[in-house]
């Protein structure tokens, strides 16, 4: 337990007692080594976005179906992180995140061979469930354990990954692409991310401190708003109505460019800047909420996203295209990091272990859903803007559920 501020008037002074902190630098050690590894996992789902037409005219199929790729892999991992939350808390984080860096490689290989069966599960079982599902939010939650007073700079350093994963490896998969063909690709990269996430795996992920959470007493922001489960339901539902808009961009951007007569290869590089935006952004949002709570920042980055996905349904050329993706960046970037502040904020330390999984759960059935429904909308109209309207008006929910949190706070 986190011992008590102590205060005690001594000649008039008020002194305060120095309170225990699990931080250490092996905290700070571990959390590079979560960013790295992170940085490889969130590249495994990418080869499919940024070759997604080229999969589907291979295949000779609709777009959905290699949208529908990427959101089994999204889905997957939601389902995964269910068991792999437990698991990884009695195995150990490093065995979890090993075997899942086997299964992520050995499905881009499976993906890489040449049917749509095979890319559906390579995707969906492979990478998403056994994979990805053993690796990302169990080191999520690892890392929170390892936090106490810069939590929220801790969780969004390492979820960085993801937008360092989409900076850097989108132009190198299309290069790719172009190069050999989207299948020796895909086989590359799923040899890469294995041997790249192994070794630190096995170096640097050290048990998490055993007891009680030293930060379990502190007074935070949305300390006084006690968890229930009605808060935890409808933190479930906004996590879903946020991140259902918040997959189309970043899977259908290359796409989209396309489509406007703008070259894969800008494409690409426009993904890159809303990526590495949102990587830049990302430590600004977790300053943020070290300082003011997680619904606050919620609020702020959710409304810089509904205002860059109306941006995106009336932009057509490509310098507003790159704004656009940079403002969306901006946005996106600081809503999951927060979700997990508030959830650790409103209930008890030793429930993070479920409650954190069962949250990504339904985060990621909304980026599973947000990828597919962006390409079957696109099926149906011929065009990205309507998809990009119904992702306003969920986002619009989002904003309304953890507002009337946040009121009650």
């Amino acid at each position: 337990m986190a011992l008590p501020v102590t205060r005690a008037h001594a000649g008039g002074d008020l002194q305060v007692a120095t309170e225990r902190t699990v931080e250490t630098a092996a905290s700070w050690i571990a959390a590079t080594a979560v960013l790295f590894i992170l940085t490889f996992s969130y590249g495994a789902p990418l080869v499919a976005s940024v070759a997604l037409k080229e999969i589907a005219a291979d295949l000779g199929s609709p777009r959905w179906v290699a949208a529908l790729a990427n959101a089994l892999a999204w889905l997957g991992m939601g389902i995964g992180a269910l068991g792999f939350g437990w698991i990884a808390d009695r195995v150990g984080i490093r065995s979890a995140v090993v075997f899942g860096a086997l299964m992520t490689g050995s499905g881009l290989v499976l993906a890489s061979q040449g049917s749509a069966w095979q890319l559906l599960v390579g995707h969906g079982v492979l990478i998403g469930l056994l994979g990805l599902g053993a690796i990302n939010v169990p080191l999520v939650i690892y890392i929170s354990r390892l936090f106490d007073r810069r939590r929220g700079s801790a969780v969004a350093l390492v979820a960085s990954g993801q937008y360092i994963a989409g900076t850097l490896w989108p132009p190198c998969i299309a290069l790719g692409n172009a190069q050999l063909g989207w299948r020796p690709t895909m086989l590359l990269c799923g040899l890469v991310s294995a041997l790249a996430i192994v070794p630190p795996a096995l170096m640097f992920l050290r048990p998490a401190p055993l007891g009680p959470d030293l930060a379990a007493d502190e007074v935070r922001p949305g300390a006084r708003n006690p968890g229930t489960r009605a808060a935890f339901s409808l933190l479930c539902i906004a996590g879903f109505l946020c991140c259902t808009p918040m997959a189309m961009p970043p899977g259908h951007l290359v796409a989209l460019c396309s489509d406007l007569g703008i070259a894969p290869t800008e494409g690409a590089t426009m993904l890159s800047v809303l990526l590495g935006t949102a990587l830049i952004s990302r430590q600004f949002w977790g300053w943020l909420s070290d300082r003011i709570g997680g619904t606050g920042t919620i609020l702020a980055a959710s409304f810089c996203q509904a205002a860059a996905l109306l941006g995106f349904a009336l932009t057509q050329d490509e310098a507003g295209l790159f704004a656009v993706s940079a403002m969306f960046g901006l946005g996106f970037s600081g809503i999951i990091p927060a979700y997990v502040i508030v959830l650790r904020q409103y209930f008890p330390p030793q429930e993070a272990v479920w409650r954190i999984p069962v949250w990504f759960f339904w985060n990621i059935c909304g980026m599973a859903l947000g990828g597919w429904l962006a390409g079957y909308i696109y099926d149906q109209f011929g065009s990205y803007a309507p998809a990009f309207a119904v992702g306003i008006v969920l986002n619009v929910g989002n904003l309304a559920i953890i507002g009337w949190l946040a009121a009650r706070e």
